[in-house]
């Protein structure tokens, strides 16, 4: 057997020992199965708020602990192959084998990055803030593109995806956008994206086709459900109405639907306009709201003001995570893990899957090293 084809095969069995030690095997194997019994019970959904958190567990326990079984016999299969092929001489269906164990070990790879996302709200949903920082039409050009970016993620992976507030630039793009990407996980993959992205190109809006630098800035906070509480006094907010802009027909743009809340102590600000009825987008507001008030507790609680922090500062020169150059070449970088790719093209239409999770994977070397040793 090649040693490529051995190599592959220990990587794969290493990020299956580390799921099955984050898995906690024993432990959830057991809890797997009491949570299928409970699930059999028709009484479980008089409670609707704890089926579906049971169901959640469940479903997250499921895919964990059938991707490592998966994994496991395809491995061991795929190696039976090659031994086979290799006896009979046969090169294309050893070709053919090592692809097929190149592509668990991606995969395995990936399921181990994913079993980083154990944090208190990584399984939630996500709201995306988007904001158009210094460069005027350029920025805000440069915002929408990023909207579009990732509602493009979102669509690849499956998530539903919801603008709940837009704003609209003066010429072209927008001012500031909020998302609801909804899905497994949202929270715990789109939090790395939190700062400022920095985009360079050849300006469309410059007659003179000069080189022009623009900013956004991207916020990242957790959507909250009922089993959480969080006391709001209502002193501490000023409402405001107003018109929602763009596109939502007739009673949308002549009738003060949209909402705008805004709670002084924290100077955050949230808007909704998704809805005809002021009061569901009043109610929809206040939701996101408490979701932004759990983020911030959820940082002091977990020490990670550096998220917290990449987010909030100025957004220009100096603070971005990501630059994305158009002009004079092509390339996108990550400025905190230096994950580079010469396709800008593909980044913007969603493949930001390396990106994240590069900046997850920064916590899997010291876990991998653990493993390591504990294994000898």
């Amino acid at each position: 057997m090649s040693a490529e084809t051995e190599a592959l095969a220990e990587q794969i069995r290493q990020s299956v020992t580390l799921l099955r030690r984050h898995l906690d095997w024993d432990v959830a194997t057991i809890r797997l199965e009491e949570l299928n019994q409970r699930a059999e019970d028709p009484a479980l959904w008089t409670d609707a708020t704890a089926a579906q958190a049971l169901m959640r567990e469940r479903t997250r326990l499921a895919t964990g602990i059938d991707a490592v079984r998966r994994l496991e016999t395809e491995v061991e299969d795929t190696l039976g192959l090659v031994e086979m092929a290799e006896a009979e001489s046969d090169t294309e269906m050893v070709r053919d084998a090592l692809t097929t164990l190149k592509g668990l070990a991606e995969e395995a790879k990936l399921r181990e990055i994913e079993s980083l996302l154990s944090g208190e709200a990584d399984s939630n949903n996500a709201f995306v803030e988007i904001n158009a920082g210094a460069g005027g039409t350029e920025a805000q050009d440069w915002a929408e593109m990023m909207q579009r970016m990732y509602t493009r993620w979102a669509e690849k992976h499956g998530y539903k995806i919801e603008i709940m507030e837009t704003s609209e630039g003066e010429q072209a793009g927008i001012k500031s956008a909020t998302l609801l990407v909804s899905g497994p996980s949202a929270y715990g993959w789109l939090k790395t994206e939190a700062g400022v992205h920095r985009l360079v190109r050849i300006s469309p809006f410059d007659s003179a086709a000069r080189r022009q630098t623009s900013f956004a800035s991207v916020y990242v906070y957790p959507e909250v459900d009922d089993t959480i509480e969080i006391e709001i006094n209502p002193a501490d907010l000023k409402v405001d109405t107003f018109r929602a802009s763009g596109a939502g027909g007739q009673h949308v743009n002549k009738t003060e639907s949209a909402i705008r809340i805004t709670h002084v102590p924290s100077g955050i600000i949230v808007a909704c306009q998704t809805d005809r009825s002021q009061h569901r987008n009043r109610a929809t507001a206040m939701g996101m709201l408490k979701a932004r008030l759990y983020e911030m507790e959820l940082k002091k609680q977990e020490d990670a003001a550096n998220e917290a922090a990449a987010s909030k500062t100025d957004i220009g020169w100096g603070h971005q995570i990501r630059s994305y150059v158009l002009a004079p070449y092509q390339l996108v970088k990550d400025l905190r893990t230096n994950i580079e790719t010469g396709n800008p093209a593909a980044v913007l239409d969603g493949d930001l899957d390396p990106f994240m999770a590069a900046a997850l994977a920064s916590r899997v070397g010291a876990t991998r090293s653990e493993a390591s040793a504990a294994a000898r």
